[in-house]
């Protein structure tokens, strides 16, 4: 049975939601004939699951707004699932998140664990949730090695990682080859080594790397080990199949849902694309000229919108520059039109503080004609889409979204019907006709990584400054008032 139930979860995660609908189907007649259910039975009786994890971005961190992460999202949602509370234990050593596993110590791992032969002979993993690569890292500016012969330094990885069991069967190609391994750095302070120069190389997951390169952009990629691998939950080897056929039973709902790329786009949808000389010139922008514009940011966001998503739209608009200018005739740090500004109240454009304050009124309208159902971070998503290509070219790439079988309420489903309006097949079926769909994508993608970074930045500073018992909000309102 336990085979059989691991090849189920195999080809869930090879097969389409179709063919997940169909092992469902079957789970549920095999779960029929289930004997034993000790495990499931212990976890309800007690009305708690408790999960081992790592802390890191793409698994399990405390955010601004409270606990984050893919692993907790799906875990707490496994735990509804079940009827159950969801406990976290976090260990960054994986080898001893294998042992607690195996012994019996916690229920599964749910810790960004990559499926690796060596960790099959010793646990059992659920259907996978995503697919990365293994890249390896130098600094910007450093000699670009094509390949693993030509590595000149010390390469350092995490130990009992998926990079340390590749590098050993690479080696066999490659016995000049050297590195060494830690237990006590965590991928992402193993890049941070990497840009002080402590180390050479390290090798972490293309998803890790995404999320730190928009804070440092330093972070080169020299090459991909390996072919692309997956990420899964793991469970010890049992004849106990109970909990585990209950783990693909809710795999194959979230898949078929959409569930599962709505995660990886709120994650990681905005991150995939990397542009180097843009990252550069937005952070020294945003080190050198934000200051300038700040208060009226601060000022124009009042309580229902942050200032940092206001200074990220602007920047990507104008590049804060009060004066620019494009050739469709908008202008200013928010890039309104003529008849906008009107509606608006701004009477001059090119002030800075009065274009703020009107693109940021301009949102705020936008956010209101978005269906109430739509929840955050997705409102403001399809909020700013409408600002760059207009809300009726939206509601239609919704409604493409609807006919196509897809989730018109998702950001995720909706950006990848936007650019169908660039279509003859598509936009003559629409109330508002052609657009350049695939502007608005990219307004949002880059919206969203520069307040990323602008959040970061401002936490670091944050961070720095003593405290004075006034916020830095308070102190931009109180600049941006008038003189007595």
């Amino acid at each position: 049975m336990r085979s059989k139930l691991t090849q189920f979860a195999k080809l869930l995660t090879r097969q389409s939601s179709l063919v997940g609908s169909i092992v469902l189907a079957t789970l549920v007649i095999t779960g029929c004939e289930q004997k034993k259910s000790a495990k499931l039975d212990e976890i309800l009786s007690k009305g708690k699951i408790t999960v081992v994890t790592r802390n890191s971005p793409t698994t399990y961190y405390e955010s601004a707004n409270g606990l984050a992460g893919i692993e907790y999202e799906l875990v707490n949602e496994f735990a509804n699932f079940l009827g159950v509370e969801a406990e976290f234990v976090v260990n960054d050593n994986l080898k001893e998140i294998s042992n607690m596993v195996t012994h019996g110590e916690v229920d599964f791992a749910a810790a960004g664990l990559t499926v690796t032969p060596e960790r099959e002979m010793e646990l059992q993993f659920a259907p996978a949730y995503q697919r990365i690569t293994s890249k390896l890292v130098f600094k910007q500016g450093k000699r670009w090695p094509r390949n693993l012969s030509q590595l000149d330094g010390e390469l350092r990885v995490v130990a009992h990682s998926s990079y340390s069991q590749e590098l050993l069967a690479l080696k066999k190609d490659y016995p000049e080859l050297h590195w060494s391994e830690t237990t006590e750095q965590t991928a992402e302070e193993l890049l941070m080594m990497v840009l002080d120069e402590t180390i050479d190389y390290t090798i972490v997951d293309s998803t890790e790397l995404d999320l730190n390169r928009r804070f440092h952009p330093e972070l080169a990629v020299a090459f991909t080990i390996g072919k692309p691998q997956t990420l899964a939950w793991a469970f010890p080897q049992s004849d106990d199949y109970s909990l585990f056929s209950k783990v693909i039973e809710f795999f194959g709902s979230q898949h078929s849902l959409g569930n599962i790329a709505q995660l990886q786009e709120k994650y990681y949808g905005h991150v995939e694309q990397f542009d180097y000389v843009g990252a550069r010139k937005f952070h020294r922008a945003a080190q050198t000229n934000l200051d300038k514009y700040k208060p009226y940011f601060v000022e124009s966001s009042k309580k229902d919108i942050d200032w940092r998503l206001l200074a990220a739209q602007s920047y990507q608009e104008s590049h804060w520059n009060p004066k620019a200018k494009s050739p469709t005739g908008v202008r200013g740090m928010m890039m309104l039109t003529q008849p906008t500004a009107k509606q608006l109240g701004v009477t001059n454009r090119l002030d800075a503080q009065q274009s703020i304050q009107g693109g940021a009124e301009y949102l705020r309208k936008l956010k209101s004609r978005v269906p109430e159902r739509i929840q955050e971070p997705d409102r403001t998503w399809f909020a700013l889409a409408g600002y760059n290509v207009g809300w009726g070219h939206v509601e239609d790439a919704r409604r493409i979204t609807q006919i196509q079988g897809a989730d018109p309420d998702k950001w995720a489903d909706v950006k990848e019907r936007l650019p169908l309006l660039q279509k003859k097949k598509w936009y003559k079926q629409t109330k508002h006709g052609y657009a350049r769909g695939a502007e608005p994508v990219r307004y949002v993608t880059n919206i969203r990584r520069y307040y990323d970074v602008l959040v970061w930045l401002d936490e670091e500073q944050l961070e720095q400054t003593p405290e004075t018992g006034e916020s830095q909000e308070e102190e931009a309102l109180v600049a941006a008032q008038p003189n007595n």
